[in-house]
């Protein structure tokens, strides 16, 4: 089939979005001003807008494109599903074979006793299958109360009303009536920003005890699950201190409380593992997952769910479910991307090559002047921009001000790296090669020169003052 390369001038299809096309996230009217990038195709770990601008991708679209664009071993998997069964329902004591296949492979990837899937539409539907799978879990075991469900400050699991309560997003809680009732957040394991003049270690347990206090205080006997991602992605990349994950798991088993992981953006190899889960080592009973499942080629997520889980829930109907629940030609192209990522070797690739590569470039970002940390597990990275390396201060202007500054030199020297606050992150595709390394920090180095000198020009090179 041909590739369709001709389209309309730019600024006519800039025009169309902005007269019909709501985005995700996305002031409307500043975007309908300045005009969208357009994406028109994409090979590898490179884009090609529809000027033709070759952009390298050091965010895999939404941290998703494990395996690289323009893999047509997934859209011959889908065209031929599409033939055979384009869809049907697994609601109704139904089944069919694309998700019975994907049930049992992710059953054997995941550790331990996660052997049970209950299938999403993507990570936000996943997460509010959890919500509900976990007070239902506990009102099947003769303890409805225990209900509440803990996260943390920062935390992202969904924008949905539900999987949006989940995270600990302020924008996000600002809009819209979130946290719904029953949700409680804890802060964040964020050294680098909040640990002030503790050590790493102290502050990670510090931040883990945190959960025990809000158990405490709630009650245990109402506390239901807690949910985290094993590395915050959309909060930052906030990779906690050696100690937090331990003490957090110490206080799951001792308390009787639930402990998810959310796996959307660390799972299928992302932090050199299949999950992040082991990167971290904890033992989650439920697993979130999406993104990577199907490398973003077909919108697809779900809940592994442990042994003990998944045979309490089965032993009434689960109320719950929706319309694609393990879409047959979802579940096909998820199937052909593991595969591709078992055989091709892709998260031994991130192991032993790009990942070690990378760390030993990011690091050296921490030379430039406005940058005061460098952190990375596998391929997601983050770097803290300061006016000030030695008393890791923030900038004197709202959060967010000169991170942005720096995205758009980013974007203008083709290059997708994302900002959140003043932190510039990057999650490249798993199949990067070390050249295209060497060409991601070369371009992050000039957009971080030309970010410190607009910030520079604008007055914002300056420090907060100490509280």
């Amino acid at each position: 089939m041909p590739v369709i390369s001709n389209h309309m001038p730019t600024a006519e299809l800039q025009a169309l979005d902005a007269a019909h096309h709501m985005h995700p996230f996305t002031a409307g009217g500043e975007l309908a001003a300045k005009g969208a990038r357009v994406i028109t195709r994409a090979e590898g770990v490179w884009l090609t807008d529809s000027d033709g601008n070759r952009i390298l991708d050091g965010m895999a679209g939404l941290w998703c494109v494990n395996i690289g664009y323009g893999r047509h071993e997934l859209a011959d998997v889908a065209a031929r599903q599409m033939r055979e069964l384009p869809y049907y329902n697994t609601f109704f004591q139904t089944t069919h074979v694309p998700a019975i296949a994907l049930a049992d492979k992710l059953a054997e990837l995941a550790p331990g006793d996660l052997n049970n899937v209950f299938f999403a539409g993507s990570g936000s539907e996943a997460n509010d299958t959890n919500l509900r799978m976990v007070r239902t879990y506990w009102a099947l075991k003769g303890k409805p109360e225990k209900s509440i469900i803990i996260s943390r400050k920062n935390a992202y699991h969904g924008s949905s009303v539900g999987s949006g309560s989940l995270g600990g997003m302020s924008g996000m809680h600002a809009q819209g009536g979130m946290p719904i009732p029953g949700i409680a957040h804890i802060n964040q394991p964020n050294w680098w920003a909040e640990g002030g003049d503790m050590s790493p270690e102290d502050f990670g347990l510090a931040r883990a005890r945190e959960l025990e206090e809000a158990i405490d205080r709630l009650g245990e006997k109402k506390v239901a699950a807690f949910i985290a991602e094993p590395i915050q992605g959309a909060g930052g990349v906030i990779v906690p201190p050696d100690s937090y994950w331990p003490e957090i798991q110490r206080i799951c088993d001792e308390r009787e409380i639930l402990l998810i992981a959310d796996e959307v953006i660390c799972g299928f190899g992302r932090t050199g593992n299949w999950f992040g889960s082991h990167t971290v080592g904890w033992r989650p009973h439920i697993m979130t997952i999406a993104k990577g499942l199907s490398s973003g080629y077909q919108p697809i997520g779900g809940s592994i769910v442990c042994d003990e889980v998944a045979s309490v829930i089965a032993g009434a109907e689960f109320n719950h479910g929706y319309t694609y629940s393990g879409h047959p030609v979802a579940a096909a192209v998820a199937l052909e991307n593991l595969r591709i990522l078992e055989e091709e070797k892709v998260v031994d690739h991130v192991l032993d090559v790009a990942a070690p590569y990378l760390w030993e470039k990011w690091q050296t970002l921490t030379d430039h002047p406005m940058v005061g940390e460098a952190r990375m597990v596998g391929l997601m990275g983050s770097l803290a921009l300061t006016p000030d390396k030695a008393a890791r201060a923030p900038f004197a202007a709202e959060a967010g001000t000169v991170g942005y500054l720096c995205r758009e030199r980013c974007f203008a020297n083709n290059l997708v790296m994302r900002h959140v606050g003043d932190r510039m992150i990057i999650a490249p595709p798993l199949v990067i090669t070390p050249d295209e390394i060497d060409i991601l920090i070369e371009r992050a180095w000039k957009a971080l020169d030309e970010g410190m000198a607009a910030a520079k020009e604008q007055g914002l090179f300056q420090p907060a003052p100490r509280a």
